[in-house]
């Protein structure tokens, strides 16, 4: 079983640098089509700075530092046993391209189901940008097999 003693314990911040090419990519990964997402051109024509995140990139901040490999370490889960259940977004401002985002998460809630066949934990994450306003708010909730 997961130890309770973590509930409320911040994990090490994630810093991450946006990159066009890089939000190119992820834009036509995820299959998103509008062009202010690619063209520099449109995405200062729809209001931008520069090619604005597409939606859910800012949750690989922590995959990209490692961060996420840190608390399943700190949790002793085996990457094995790890599902991922639940992730929501809340957006508060753009982040584009030249923008510096951090990350920070804290363990909000461990708890279990089945007896103990299923333990969940949630993890709640503030993204601020380099003048530390408030990119967005990310929940995830990763779910462990016993």
């Amino acid at each position: 079983m997961i130890d309770k003693k973590w509930i409320g314990h911040v994990l090490p911040p994630s810093e991450m640098v946006l990159d066009r090419s890089r939000l190119r990519f992820f834009a036509k990964a995820i299959g998103e089509t509008a062009p202010e997402y690619t063209d520099v051109a449109a995405a200062k024509a729809a209001g931008y700075a520069d090619l604005p995140a597409p939606p859910t990139f800012l949750f690989g901040a922590e995959l990209d530092s490692g961060t996420t490999y840190q608390l399943l370490d700190l949790l002793q889960v085996p990457v094995a046993k790890l599902l991922h259940g639940e992730q929501s977004f809340s957006y508060h401002l753009s982040a584009c391209a030249g923008d510096t985002v951090t990350v920070q998460s804290v363990i909000d809630d461990i708890y279990d189901k089945k007896n103990g066949a299923l333990e969940f934990v949630v993890k709640t994450a503030r993204a601020t940008n380099q003048k530390n306003e408030l990119v967005a708010e990310m929940r995830t909730v990763l779910v462990v097999r016993n």
